[in-house]
């Protein structure tokens, strides 16, 4: 395996997944104001198809650590509506460490529409596209310098009032891309994931998440390849809710390689704070 080839898997993946991870929205629903508004915030490694209500922001804090190696990822996305719940903006910097280096790598920015219905409805979804930019050092691994878009399909359906489940497909496009050798191809990238959330009590949830990316990899002039991955990763989050609106989601996940990802771990630290911002709130 060439020097450059792990570092571009690497980075393709992290594109795939920071741009999902990092997408959470807690609903306050129709909530009075002596029952707390319950976590409606995604899996760790899949989006929700709840978009964020008007008048609340997030800030989301994401990382990261995988065994073997000592590859880590951290990734922060805030998220704000726009003029109603039905369009949100987003963005996410991710910062990487990598077998090439450490830094800044592709920024995303986000908009997501939500096309039917929302927090308080059995079934909603929410496409989402993203353009990512070349922000990162492609010297080091961290970008394929080159402006990229990505589409992905949130759906989200509550089961029962106590399992929700989040099922996502998506797409990646990597024009004329470019690795640490500076060879180029177009790149393609799918993702598949699915996550059941039990609602153990409204501050309280059990999650199991499993995750599937193919990404391609450039493996010489024009030539590429497909390089697949598969996890399974348990965990839960919890919330602390404050008079004035604020709600603040910590959680903790141990994503396991299974089938090509065999012999892979790691660990996931999540933590989201989400405040009402302006005149127009709904909590």
């Amino acid at each position: 395996m060439r020097p450059w080839h792990g570092k571009l898997s690497n980075l393709l993946f992290f594109t795939l997944c920071c741009t999902s991870l990092a997408f959470a929205q807690t609903s306050t629903s129709n909530q009075t104001q002596k029952a707390p508004p319950p976590i409606q915030d995604n899996s760790f490694l899949l989006e929700e198809a709840y978009n964020q209500e008007d008048g609340v922001v997030q800030h989301i804090s994401f990382f990261t650590r995988t065994w073997p190696g000592r590859n880590w990822v951290y990734a922060f996305t805030q998220e704000w509506p726009v003029f109603s719940q039905k369009h949100q903006f987003s963005y996410t910097v991710p910062i990487l460490k990598i077998e090439g280096g450490t830094g800044l790598s592709d920024i995303a920015l986000n908009y997501r529409y939500q096309l039917i219905g929302n927090g308080d409805t059995k079934v909603a979804m929410a496409p989402r596209f993203s353009i990512l930019m070349p922000t990162g050092n492609d010297k080091k691994g961290l970008s394929t310098r080159t402006v990229g878009v990505q589409f992905n399909l949130p759906v989200s359906v509550a089961v029962s009032d106590k399992l929700v489940t989040h099922w996502n497909a998506g797409t990646t496009y990597l024009p004329s891309a470019r690795n640490a050798l500076g060879e180029k191809a177009d790149l393609k990238g799918y993702n598949f994931g699915v996550s059941a959330i039990a609602l153990v009590s409204p501050r309280f949830n059990l999650m199991l998440e499993t995750a599937w990316n193919s990404v391609q990899l450039i493996t010489g002039p024009g030539r590429k390849e497909y390089e697949d991955s598969f996890l399974i990763s348990p965990g839960f989050r919890w919330a602390h809710n404050f008079s004035s609106g604020l709600q603040i989601v910590p959680g903790i996940a141990v994503p396991i390689g299974v089938g090509p990802s065999k012999g892979n771990k790691g660990i996931i630290l999540y933590l989201s704070f989400e405040h009402p911002f302006g005149r127009s709130t709904t909590r």
